[in-house]
């Protein structure tokens, strides 16, 4: 099919319009619904934040005006929602649109009149739980393609899948998957929108993303706590050998992993794509985190670090249990202490067997004959995309010139996005477009996540113009 050229500057005001007065109050009414993924809250069936979130989608999907559009939302028993929708197309081929609606949990370190259900919006950036993270893929992808409708720009049928499970690792996908393999047929270019961007500057396409390996480590030396004047010296510290435990994945001093099993090969490419990034980014690789004090990073230079987060496994205690708040802390040698484990592993680790190793290295002869043990709760295979075509290239980068005025860069994202993986498989022939709005300080998962308004809706154009492109070429 004949590409027909999209209006820029037409696309960029009516995509502006529709997130200044439709989408940032829906996002606004979002971020007010503690919808937290399962793994957050386990009574999600009964408190219906999750089902209030779907409905708020669901019900702005229904009021745009757009031909052919079915929208449904599917509950199959004791799994989280999900809200699918169907455009035809005019050329051949199909479009997946991916988000997710569900967040992760409140978080502490909010500034003063801030919050997580507390949406504000300062400086052109919505803050709040989910905004970014990434309540915003379900409107973002129902308005490109709108947009592409008032110009009537021909496009593949699109179909989007917008799940309530991802912050636990989506567990409860691949049952929708099977579920609708017929309805969606085969599909040649996913979109995704819940990944990340080096800055606000430019279109970047996520190349690769990590696994995960996740759970519980639980040290148990006593059936109650007793006196530590008495105890000390007899009884061994539950939080002592949890610390060695840890010394048995982690260098302390570097934070390097140690067995060699948590590790894969980076193909050249992706290193070449880490120095680029590098060479973009310069010291704000470095300098983008919130460091207290004269905290330094870990490493120096800038390829450096886009390696580290994206092609390398790193630990990070996430929580703990057993350990009183200090003002509540008496002098009591305590009789456990658990830690919950996040293993970030290279995209090439299957998720699973590292979920695995994990509990055996951890549970194997246990210090002082100590009771541990691992419970896994999360365990992802991370992602690598497929050699990008030349089409989708000259795509991403046409499309950031014209949105950003500048060019497109490709990098690897630290996070998860297990949906990713499935879809790898399931559609080994598929191009992908991973892509979103978590750029410097945004802080996902954290305090005062913020979405960048203007970074939003010059992305939402660009998938527009993407899915445009594709339909040239399908």
């Amino acid at each position: 099919m004949p590409r027909i050229a999209v209006n820029a500057q037409a696309l960029g005001q009516f995509v502006s319009e529709k997130w200044d007065g439709e989408i940032v109050p829906r996002l606004t009414e979002y971020i007010r619904i503690p919808c937290k993924s399962p793994h957050f809250d386990s009574r999600w069936q009964g408190n219906g934040h999750l089902e209030a979130a779907v409905a708020l989608a669901e019900s702005w999907c229904q009021r745009q005006r757009l031909p052919g559009l079915t929208l449904e939302v599917i509950r199959l028993p004791n799994r989280t929602p999900l809200l699918f929708f169907d455009l035809p197309g005019e050329s051949p081929g199909t479009v997946l649109l991916y988000g997710h609606l569900d967040k992760q949990p409140e978080m502490i370190g909010w500034r003063e009149g801030f919050g997580p259900w507390e949406p504000v919006l300062e400086g052109g950036k919505l803050y709040g739980r989910g905004g970014a993270d990434d309540g915003y893929a379900v409107f973002a992808s129902l308005t490109a393609l709108l947009a592409l409708h008032e110009q009537q720009v021909p496009h593949a049928r699109c179909v989007g899948l917008i799940e309530c499970c991802e912050e636990s690792g989506s567990y409860d996908l691949p049952a929708y998957l099977e579920l609708l393999a017929a309805r969606v047929g085969t599909v040649d270019l996913v979109i995704g929108l819940d990944s990340g961007c080096g800055n606000y500057d430019q279109l970047w396409v996520t190349t690769s993303l990590r696994g995960i390996a996740a759970g519980t480590l639980t040290v148990e030396v006593l059936t109650e706590g007793v006196h530590s004047g008495d105890a000390s010296g007899v009884v061994p510290s539950s939080f002592r050998i949890a610390r060695r435990l840890l010394d048995r994945l982690e260098d302390s001093a570097s934070g390097r992993i140690l067995p060699t099993q948590f590790y894969c090969e980076i193909p050249p490419e992706r290193i070449e794509q880490a120095r680029q990034a590098g060479v973009i980014l310069g010291a704000t690789a470095l300098t983008r985190f919130p460091f207290a004090g004269r905290t330094k990073p870990m490493v120096a230079s800038p390829d450096e670090a886009v390696l580290n987060r994206t092609w390398r496994p790193f630990l990070s205690v996430v929580g703990a249990d057993g350990l009183p708040a200090i003002q509540d802390a008496g002098n009591v040698l305590r009789p456990r202490t658990a830690l919950k484990l996040s293993l970030r592993i290279p995209p090439l680790v299957d998720g699973r067997q590292a979920t695995q190793e994990l509990k055996r290295i951890l549970e194997a002869d246990p210090p002082q004959g100590a009771n541990v043990r691992f419970e896994p709760d999360q365990g992802a295979t991370g992602w690598s995309a497929p050699p990008t075509a030349p089409w989708l290239a000259r795509a991403v980068d046409e499309a950031s010139q014209a949105f950003y005025g500048r060019p497109a860069v490709m990098m690897g994202e630290g996070g998860t996005i297990p949906f990713m993986a499935m879809l790898g498989k399931q559609f080994p022939e598929a191009q992908f477009l991973i892509t979103g709005v978590l750029g410097p300080r945004s802080n996902a998962h954290g305090p005062n996540e913020f979405l960048h308004v203007d970074y939003a809706k010059k992305l939402t154009c660009c998938v527009a113009q993407v899915v445009a492109a594709h339909a040239s070429v399908a």
